[in-house]
């Protein structure tokens, strides 16, 4: 990267001196990117109920069973989808903080 001087109606602004406010950046950084990631787990999670119970609800309609039957398994299969999605969330960030505390403890 070159380092090229400012204009000199510009004002110098430079943050590489200050690592403090480096690092509150930063923190503020992964704060936001950890709850965008989360947020995307939970609309993959949604995406994927609603495709799996539509996919069922189809397959049973076309296989001409009856409708009550095919609708409570639809949502027998949709419930069971969203459960199973929202357990890997919860277990995956429960894993995630376990690992940073073991780093911690490791580290002193």
């Amino acid at each position: 990267m070159l380092n090229r001087k400012p204009h000199p109606d510009q004002f110098a602004f430079d943050l590489s001196k200050d690592a403090a406010l480096e690092r509150m950046i930063e923190a503020r950084v992964a704060i936001r990117a950890e709850n965008d990631a989360i947020r995307w787990r939970f609309r993959l999670i949604l995406i994927e109920t609603c495709m799996i119970s539509t996919l069922v609800l189809i397959a049973g309609l076309l296989l001409n069973q009856p409708i009550s039957l095919v609708v409570r398994g639809s949502l027998i299969v949709g419930a069971g989808c969203f459960a199973s999605g929202v357990m890997l969330i919860g277990l995956s960030g429960l894993t995630g903080h376990l690992l940073s505390i073991y780093r911690r403890w490791r580290q002193r």
